[in-house]
């Protein structure tokens, strides 16, 4: 029987044995990932604990979806079993422990009945999930090697429901033998276990004893190994995910990090190999619950591009745990005695474990990040290699080698004149901080709004409403230049950072302190990443300002629209920014204009496909472009309008609307042109 000698001391020996085993293999991972840069996430340490108590033991964004509630119940079935597993190891240590005797038995009943409810719960759980995996075969849940995954899956969920069906059998046994101990005590409220004991009525105390013993010790022992079994396997989650929750980043998912372009210690620039990574973006590799939301979520995924970004964390793991172990073997070797196997340290990081396609596919619109459960950095690992290709290889999609060459000399990726930026300005009331610096607003129009000829019209629109609204504003006209943010998304960081210093040098020398802009991804860089540069200003969407004009009375629609309109979130205004509600507070200012939501919206919604530099890019891989899958997604909606905020998301959708010739009967506009209509009363 456990608890009795020398049971008691064979199951002392099996615990120490197996929890030795998983902790040394926790200090190997643990190892591996201190391969990693050192990057500071320590923080705001009660912030961290509340994010874990929200998206750990709160599960917030799992259950942001319906199938995340049986994911819900079992990750609690499996913390209450885990507490009842503490009584059951203290049976094994001596017969006579029993959590009554130190919580008492209200506490001790609640628990029980907590345990039960939670047990059928994840029985249910775990069948729907058994469901889901062999039969429905949702997408996100597929894999390279299906077989191998299944397998795994299989085993997780097998071991977890013999736990269940072990520990409420283990307790019907244990309630009938109660019954003939004095002073023992055994919780009403244990219903189901209550109920199992019907089986083994009128069954002999002996053989009691031994059906207690057998379930106790297959229990006892189906713990342990699952224990041992979890580094192992792509459970490695369950003790990856909470660190890499409380680890999280704080801020905008905008803000990438920067480079330091001056170290002179550094061999190369950009990550080329897995220990390059931070250890937190290692970290990352070890949380994966292998969920495929991210991918799910995916536009480059759903539109058939060579990326998913649940494979490539999958492959970089895979990669870490190998490679890592042949480093850490290494460590303390000389040159001559180190071992340099072909195999995992022979291959490249860039080009086999991630292949390049993969890497430019993505349009870095943060959908992954967005849905991801334990708050995995997707989009920093792809441009810290992209970062390298760029930087050491000079390796990218030869289109854009045109744009960057445009960047260096006129500070716009189309290469006109950079003398000329200010020109779309002629003949507006609208001056340059040069004439009149003694102002409350930069507007920084940006490069689509200087130079495209659809753009400019939304930079015309924003200066009627501006002094319509009586904003003190002014222009850098020639003066301005690029904010370099898709240069560093491309990977480019030189370039970036020799534009951003450029810039915030001519900003700050007007001791400007605040700063408009029409498109989303300046907005992002001058907010969330100039302060890396000295750029210390409070930046506004010009969605921000028109709704503030609206709701102070400053502004006033006049014209009504009798149109339907469906609007459009850009990822870089949205998922980047939080900012949802300014935009549709303008669409709802408007009489007449009828609104409609697209399936995917706010921060569900569907990139156009221009973000990450895949403006300046070829889309030819794939079953279909990006942008078609979004105007589809517009159109479904009979809309007369596509509303959008972003100079970009205008050129993704009015481009998707020529290839349907559909560019007649559905129009795309700004948000300010539409604003500018109804402010002026006539039609434009």
């Amino acid at each position: 029987m456990p608890g009795h000698f020398p049971a008691n001391i064979l199951f002392v020996l099996i615990f120490i044995t197996a929890s030795g085993f998983f902790l040394l293999t926790v200090y190997k991972l643990y190892r591996i990932m201190r391969l990693g840069r050192w990057e500071d996430r320590f923080d705001r340490p009660w912030e961290r604990i509340k994010g874990v108590a929200t998206f750990v033991l709160g599960q917030r964004r799992v259950i942001k979806e319906p199938a995340g509630w049986g994911h819900f119940f079992i990750f609690w079935g499996f913390v209450v079993i885990t507490i009842g597993s503490i009584e059951t190891f203290g049976v094994g240590i001596y017969h006579g422990f029993a959590y009554w005797k130190f919580l008492g038995k209200g506490a001790t009943s609640l628990l029980y009945l907590l345990q039960d409810l939670l047990c059928l719960a994840v029985m249910v759980a775990l069948g729907i999930a058994l469901y889901r995996r062999f039969v429905i075969k949702p997408e996100r849940l597929l894999y390279e090697d299906q077989r191998a995954a299944n397998q795994d899956a299989s085993i997780i969920i097998g071991l977890i429901l013999l736990l269940v069906v072990l520990l409420v059998g283990a307790r019907a046994v244990e309630y009938l033998l109660s019954q003939n101990e004095a002073g023992s005590y055994f919780p009403k409220s244990a219903f189901i276990s209550i109920a199992l004991a019907g089986l083994f009525r009128g069954v002999s105390e002996e053989a009691l004893q031994g059906w207690y013993s057998l379930l106790w010790w297959s229990h006892t022992l189906i713990i342990l190994l699952f224990l041992v079994y979890i580094p192992f396997s792509k459970h490695l989650h369950i003790l990856g995910a909470i660190p890499n929750v409380f680890f999280r980043r704080f801020g905008s998912i905008g803000e990438l990090s920067k480079m330091d372009l001056e170290d002179e210690t550094a061999e190369t620039f950009g990550v080329s190999k897995i220990e390059e990574f931070t250890w937190k973006q290692l970290l990352d590799l070890y949380a994966c619950t292998e969920c495929g939301r991210c991918s799910d979520n995916c536009p480059a995924t759903l539109t058939g591009k060579p990326l998913s970004p649940k494979l490539t964390i999958h492959h970089l793991r895979e990669h870490l745990q190998k490679k890592g172990k042949v480093l850490l073997s290494q460590r303390g070797k000389d040159e001559t005695e180190a071992v340099n196997p072909e195999g995992e340290l022979g291959r490249a990081l860039v080009g086999e474990v991630c292949q390049q396609d993969e890497l430019w596919s993505c349009t870095t619109c943060g959908n992954c990040m967005e849905n991801c459960p334990v708050f995995i950095e997707h989009i920093h690992k792809y441009v810290d290699m992209r970062r390298y290709l760029v930087l050491m290889e000079s390796s990218f999609p030869p289109e854009v080698q045109n744009v960057m060459r445009n960047w260096e000399t006129n500070s716009n990726p189309w290469g006109l004149g950079f003398a000329s930026r200010g020109d779309w300005a002629k003949g507006l009331p609208v001056k340059t901080l040069a004439e009149d610096s003694q102002v409350e607003y930069l507007f920084y129009v940006g490069c689509a709004g200087s130079f495209d000829e659809r753009s400019k019209k939304i930079s015309s629109a924003m200066v009627t409403l501006l002094n319509e609204g009586g904003v003190s504003f002014a222009i850098l006209g020639a003066e301005e230049k690029c904010c370099g943010e898709t240069a560093r998304r491309i990977g480019n960081e030189y370039l970036f950072q020799t534009m951003a210093g450029e810039l915030v040098e001519t900003i700050n020398s007007y001791g400007v302190q605040k700063i408009i802009t029409t498109c989303p991804h300046g907005y992002n860089c001058l907010k969330n990443e100039y302060p890396q540069f000295g750029g210390q200003w409070a930046v506004y969407h010009h969605s921000e300002i028109l709704s503030q004009l609206l709701r102070a009375g400053r502004l006033q629609t006049k014209l009504s629209l009798d149109k339907h309109l469906v609007f459009h979130d850009s990822c870089y205004l949205g998922r980047y920014n939080s900012i949802y509600d300014q935009p549709r507070a303008l669409i709802k200012s408007i009489p007449g204009l009828r609104f409609s939501e697209m399936d995917r919206s706010r921060n569900k919604s569907f990139c156009c496909g221009a973000g990450g530099g895949r403006m300046w890019m070829e889309e030819t891989l794939g079953d279909r472009k990006i942008n078609d899958a979004r105007t589809e997604q517009a159109l479904v909606l009979e809309p007369d309008i596509i509303g959008v905020c972003c100079p970009f998301c205008t050129t993704m959708f009015e481009d998707g609307l020529k290839d349907r010739n559909m560019e007649e009967k559905v129009r795309v506009y700004d948000l300010a042109e539409l604003l500018v209509q109804t402010v002026n009363s006539e039609k434009k």
